[in-house]
């Protein structure tokens, strides 16, 4: 049953990287994993950036706010290092790299909030203006609409009620979509989040660090790990294993991103091989630990589209 929520969160885990310059949108095109180089004014994209290995880094959603501007929203942790690690590839590029959090204001806007603010509920990466604010629409959590609302430091906050953050890291999770930061950074290839199946990988687009990989994962059928739901009774946080009791020597599954459960417990997002959860009873923190049940992303994979 869906709940009904209608309200804005804060969201002081995220921050905005500026990208600004005539030659901001071909910069980026090369680095990540999504196009940029078409990217229009009413679109946003979702994209990582990976390692030579097609680690992926960091993951981002991106938008122009005007033709030689971009934002790339990130985990505030890892955003200092992804400015200094992407200023060192702009070489004679037209573009310069920054942190603009203080410039601008986040909120994670849901429910019917989101079509009061924009007029509608948009399709997932696709954004409007309304002002001097910025929605950038997302994937729905449980059939909630959600959006991120983004404008110039100063503008008044959206007159509509002040929820928990919890509440938008629940939605978060309940979405599918995951955020690697700093805890995680270069621990799984983008397919292993799901993100070609969901808009975060373009394969038709020209090369980018770590490309061969993530096409050989993708066309090859050489990739054997998932990410899929899990909810449980006990306390994780990223980075953790899970165990099948038949294999008590090696984690088969990680917690790639988690938030309290309104029923209790908690709800994850975790990374794994696909046998293991085919097997099911997937157990936290040691084969004997406690068990969580796995349920399936809100969304088809690709193979399957």
């Amino acid at each position: 049953m869906t709940i009904a929520i209608h309200g804005t969160a804060p969201v002081p885990h995220l921050g905005v990287i500026r990208v600004e310059g005539a030659d901001a949108a071909t910069f980026l095109h090369g680095q990540l994993t999504q196009d940029f180089a078409l990217l229009g004014m009413s679109e946003a994209r979702l994209a990582a950036w990976c390692s030579a290995k097609g680690r992926v880094l960091a993951t981002f959603v991106g938008f122009k706010r005007s033709h030689t501007e971009i934002l790339l929203v990130c985990q505030r942790d890892i955003l200092p290092a992804m400015v200094k690690r992407l200023s060192m590839f702009v070489l004679r590029a037209k573009a310069k790299i920054s942190d603009a959090s203080g410039d601008f204001t986040l909120y994670g806007m849901l429910g019917s909030a989101v079509s009061d603010a924009a007029g509608s509920v948009g399709a997932p990466w696709s954004r409007v203006d309304v002002g001097p604010v910025t929605l950038v629409h997302l994937y729905p959590a449980d059939s909630i609409a959600r959006a991120l609302w983004l404008a110039p430091t100063g503008t008044p906050p959206p007159e509509v009620p002040m929820l928990p953050a919890d509440v938008w890291l629940h939605t978060d999770v309940r979405s599918g979509i995951a955020w690697i930061g700093a805890t995680l950074s270069e621990a799984f290839v983008p397919q292993m989040l799901n993100y070609e199946s969901v808009g975060g990988v373009n394969f038709k687009k020209g090369c980018y660090p770590g490309q061969e990989v993530v096409a050989r994962s993708q066309f090859r059928g050489t990739l054997k790990r998932r990410a899929v739901l899990v909810h449980g009774s006990a306390a994780c946080k990223p980075g953790d294993g899970l165990f099948l009791a038949a294999d008590p020597d090696q984690p088969c599954a990680t917690v790639v991103q988690v938030a309290p459960a309104p029923q209790g417990g908690i709800d994850a997002i975790v990374s794994g091989q696909i046998a293991a959860f085919e097997a099911g009873r997937l157990h936290l923190g040691a084969p004997d630990g406690p068990e969580v049940v796995v349920s399936a992303m809100p969304y088809p994979l690709l193979e399957d589209i």
